[in-house]
């Protein structure tokens, strides 16, 4: 039998595609490369990327370093605290539990848990899944940092919060609730007979071959173990101890950006739960009253740069972590960081906007506007849901502030579009008779708002203190148990440390209370009747917490 021979044609075609391909491939790389060594240096605390195509690794790459102290560099192999991507675990092993016929969603949880006080509501597994039960989560709870060293058995760590007010009845609300996490654990031991631990390793790290991932310990070896970090002003120190049997089913998993491709390939081709089990899972769910939420059962249901995606983060001591499966373009990005000081989502979200090829906006890209072109769009514009937005302009930049936000400034594209830097949220202006309209898109969703009477915010003036009346506030001041804010002095300027938080300068807007511009918040400094001073009170997000000065 004569074989054909391939045409020339072919030939050069497939070369083509391949040398396309290719340069594809490289032009990604030097992107997300960029990306990545501009974030983490090599000489900190850093992060692990995957980008995967179809299934298969199109990019990896390391920048920083897995352990300070040793100076040992990440590599790609490297395990982490997943945080709360652990849920998704949770969540499946639920399902497959229920596909075995051993429980369903709907069941109340007190048939798993008799003497749960449900205070009379009926809570189900499905309210503990998307976080809609109302049972007060117990990370929320002042005393959760005092626990943070402490050993304790789901049923012990259940008692926490198990006697707590809830926050609203089931199925009312959606309140992200790692308490309902800790339950649903608990019920998967219950019904399997087995510890948790033991479930994720029998019916998902084996099948699934993950064999580098772990459920966590602090006291067991784990080879290839990236050291977790936090930040105290310039300086990075070894994170907080935190028992692991505390996230337990909520947050204790350790992996490597490699295991959870595979972890989701597994998912990807129905390895675990049937395609129709995980629609359920992974679209959203909803409330009572039939308003959608887009957390489903362990998975957000989300959208990047007009892209649907189906996600979820983690946070916990020393470790930031995100995960992206874009179903429609078949691409997964994992980022895996060792400092709780850097959010993983920003350098997730960025690689995977690039990965699709819908970068975020750079602000070195903005045209040049002059001081009238940009006053053209200041004023109030008013939203759904009585949200309001200012657009000012100060020393010739313009910028937008949500009413009880941080003003933030926007990027001109055009004489009418402005685009937030690192970000494809944009306004759009434009005149409507007399009167404005600012169209603002936020992940390809358009919501308009129209001009208002309305003043800006007026912001608070900064005055100066003498370096000897800054002097009295220096010290500790304890908020919680094993929270506290340092209060220092140099160089004539005052610095607040919160525990697990970086350095932030306060400004004074009068002699005793100051404010910050890194988050929306405020410190005032009380006294005795004597002139001493006793304690500080936090204004943030419509709280009020006092500290006793300690030290």
């Amino acid at each position: 039998m004569k074989l054909k021979t391939p045409s020339k044609t072919l030939i050069y075609f497939s070369f083509f595609f391949l040398l396309i391909n290719n340069i594809i491939a490289q032009n990604l790389k030097s992107d997300v490369d960029a990306l990545i060594t501009e974030a983490y240096p090599k000489d900190a605390p850093g992060v692990s990327i995957l980008i995967a195509k179809n299934g298969k690794t199109i990019y990896t790459n390391t920048s920083g370093l897995a352990n300070l102290e040793l100076n040992v560099p990440l590599n790609s192999n490297s395990v982490f605290e997943i945080g709360s991507i652990t849920k998704q675990f949770t969540a499946i092993s639920i399902l497959m539990l229920q596909e075995q016929g051993k429980l369903n969603v709907t069941d109340n949880i007190t048939k798993y848990i008799p003497d749960y006080p449900t205070n009379g509501k009926t809570i189900t597994i499905h309210h503990l899944l998307n976080h809609t039960s109302g049972i007060k989560s117990y990370t929320s709870m002042p005393s959760f940092r005092a626990l943070a060293r402490k050993d304790m058995t789901p049923t012990e760590l259940i008692d926490v919060f198990k006697n707590e007010p809830m926050d609203f009845d089931p199925g009312e609300q959606y309140r992200y609730n790692n308490s309902g996490y800790i339950l649903l654990g608990h019920i998967i031991e219950v019904v399997s007979k087995t510890s948790y631990a033991e479930f994720i390793e029998k019916n998902i790290f084996k099948p699934v071959g993950m064999t580098s991932s772990y459920y966590g310990s602090m006291s067991k070896i784990i080879p290839n173990r990236a050291s977790g970090y936090s930040k105290r002003g310039d300086n990075y120190v070894n994170a907080d101890y935190l028992s692991l049997t505390l996230p337990y089913a909520a947050g204790s998993i350790m992996s490597t950006v490699g295991d959870l491709l595979k972890w989701q390939n597994a998912l990807s081709a129905n390895q675990l739960v049937k395609r129709s089990t995980l629609e359920k899972a992974i679209n959203g769910s909803s409330l009572n009253n039939g308003k959608k939420i887009s957390y489903g059962y362990g998975f957000i249901a989300g959208d990047l740069n007009g892209s649907p995606t189906i996600e979820h983060s983690g946070g916990i001591f020393g470790y930031s972590t995100n995960g992206i499966y874009f179903p429609k373009e078949d691409i997964y990005v994992i980022g895996l960081v060792n400092c709780d000081c850097s959010s993983a989502v920003q350098i997730v979200n960025k690689v995977a906007a690039t990965a699709i090829g819908k970068p975020f906006f750079n602000k070195k890209d903005a045209v040049t506007l002059n001081e009238t072109q940009l006053k053209k769009w200041v004023g109030a514009y008013q939203y759904e849901e009585n949200i309001i937005r200012h657009i000012t302009v100060s020393n010739g930049k313009i910028y937008s502030q949500r009413e009880g936000s941080d003003k933030l400034e926007i990027f001109p594209t055009s004489e009418n579009t402005f685009v937030f830097d690192g970000s494809t949220t944009s306004y759009s202006f434009a005149m409507q008779g007399n009167k404005k309209e600012a169209t603002m898109i936020v992940n390809g969703e358009k919501r308009l708002g129209k001009e208002i009477d309305k003043a800006a915010p007026a912001e608070k003036k900064e005055i100066t203190l003498p370096a000897e009346e800054l002097q009295q506030y220096v010290g500790t001041y304890e908020l919680a148990p094993t929270f506290s804010i340092q209060i220092s002095v140099r160089e004539g300027n005052i610095f607040g440390v919160a525990t697990n938080q970086p350095e932030v300068q306060l400004f004074p807007y009068s002699k005793n209370a100051f404010f910050l511009k890194v988050v929306k918040a405020e410190i005032i400094f009380n006294k005795d009747e004597e002139g001493k001073v006793i304690s500080l009170t936090l204004h943030q997000n419509g709280q009020q917490i006092p500290g006793k000065k300690v030290k």
